[in-house]
Formats: structure tokens, sequence, C-alpha cells
């Protein structure tokens, strides 16, 4: 690596991690040094605790981990047995229907929000958190990744399973599952962050407290109408991020093994 490829690097690295270096110092700083930047300026938690009492943020937490639990499970679930498929069972049709699932990888979730909105509602479904994760149960990234992995394990080991009496499903339970295990976490990665992260959707489907996610009620906690306080909009948005930062600063070394492993760039 070359001088100037090493400078831009470190350029983009500094532009990428200034919002967060902005947030950690607003939200531990008094409202008036919140864009001052005095190396002697007061530390103070009081911009957490108003957060913590502007916003239902317990709340948020609970639907957040339910649903990304919820979606991750069921994604896990049908993009294993989806993937397994694909890549080891000729059937009429197959050809096809993976093009369609390649297809979905084309198209921008926000363009189907109407559509998706319409069924919702059909269903019943409208400000639930099933309603919520209901459109990402069925990944095609996940059938994707699942299946080019699948594909990769030698045939004797399904083989050598069949021979031992195990039926599709235990052949699918006990080689395939465990041998792409790296594959499973980097999507677990993916999908946890995603969904955590998720705006857009959840403000649309969703009309309650009960609820709404972290993210959804950030934005709302933030809203003009309710005075903009950068140092507690800060705090509140660490509050929100802090639990992938934690799990990224603790398991960060998985966390790359996984992708290197998975094939993931």
């Amino acid at each position: 690596m070359t001088a100037v490829e090493k400078i831009a690097a470190w350029l983009l690295a500094i532009l990428w991690v200034s919002p967060l270096l902005y947030a950690f110092w607003a939200a531990f700083h008094p409202p008036e040094f919140a864009t001052t930047f005095n190396p002697l300026a007061p530390l103070t938690l009081a911009n957490f605790e108003k957060a913590w009492g502007y916003a239902p943020f317990p709340r948020h937490f609970l639907n957040t981990v339910m649903l990304v639990t919820m979606i991750l499970g069921a994604q896990l679930v049908l993009c294993t047995l989806a993937g397994f498929a694909f890549a080891r069972f000729d059937f009429a049709g197959r050809d096809l229907a993976f093009a369609l699932v390649l297809l979905q990888l084309m198209i921008m979730p926000e363009v189907l929000i109407v559509e998706n909105y319409r069924s919702m509602s059909r269903l019943g479904l409208i400000d639930t958190l099933l309603g919520i994760g209901l459109p990402y149960m069925a990944s095609a990234v996940g059938i994707f990744l699942l299946r080019q992995t699948f594909k990769t394990i030698p045939r004797e080991l399904e083989e050598a399973a069949r021979v031992e009496g195990c039926s599709w499903m235990g052949v699918l339970w006990r080689v395939y599952v465990p041998l792409a295990r790296p594959t499973y976490l980097a999507y677990a990665l993916v999908s946890v962050s995603y969904h955590w992260n998720n705006f857009l959707w959840p403000l649309v489907v969703t009309n309650s407290v009960n609820t709404r996610p972290l993210t959804v009620g950030l934005a709302i906690f933030g809203a003009p109408e309710s005075g903009v306080d950068w140092s507690v909009i800060s705090a509140g948005t660490l509050i929100a991020v802090a639990p992938l930062l934690v799990a990224f600063l603790l398991f960060q070394r998985q966390f790359m093994q996984s992708f290197m492993q998975a094939g993931i760039k």
C-alpha cells in the first residue's frame, strides 16, 4: 500500500467515524459546549438522564429486541430450507424459482412499501411487530448465501449420512448446518444490524409506542417540534446504538473471521 493510499484510507476512516465521535462529545458535555469542542469543558451524564426520561426507551428496546429476534429466527429457518432445496434437489422450475430469488436482490425494499402496507392492512397486521417483520422473513440474500455454501459441501458427506439412515432433515441438521456456521454467523450479524437500524418501513407501519422500535422512537424524540437539544439527542442516539457497538467490540475477531470464511467482501 502506497503512502497516498494510506492517507486516503485514514481520511475515509476519519470521515466515516466523525459523526459517532461528535455524538460522544455532545452526549457527555453540557449543551453550551456541544459545538465548541473546548477540551476543558466539564463532563456530565445529565443528557442521558434527560433522554431516558423524555422517551420510553425501555419499551423501544424491548420492541427492537423482539423484532430482530423474530425476523432472524424466521429467516434462518426459511433460508436454510430454501437454500438446501436449491442446492441439492432437482425439481421442475428450480432455475426459474432461483432466478426470481435473485431478482428480489435487485429490488429496493422501499419500492414495495405501498404494496406491503396494503398486504399488512388486509391481514390486520398494521401497528404490530409481526407486521414490521413479515415482509423480511424470506430473505433473498440469506437464501443465496446458504445455497452457495451448501453447494460447496462435498456430496460424500451427504451420502455417508444417508447410508447411516439419516432422513433428509437429518442430513440437513447434522451435516449441512454445522458446516455452514460461519455463513450463519455472518448473515445473522448483517440481519440484526440492518433490522436494528431499519427506519422507513417501521415508521410507516407503526402508530403507537407499544410497537415502535428504537429508530422510530428516536426520530420522534428528536423531532423539531419537541425542541432541538443536540446533547440530549446525541445521548439518545448512543443509547440506541450502544448494544451494537458493545457487541462489535466484544466479538470483533469472530465478526471478521465469519465474514472471511463466508466469502462476504
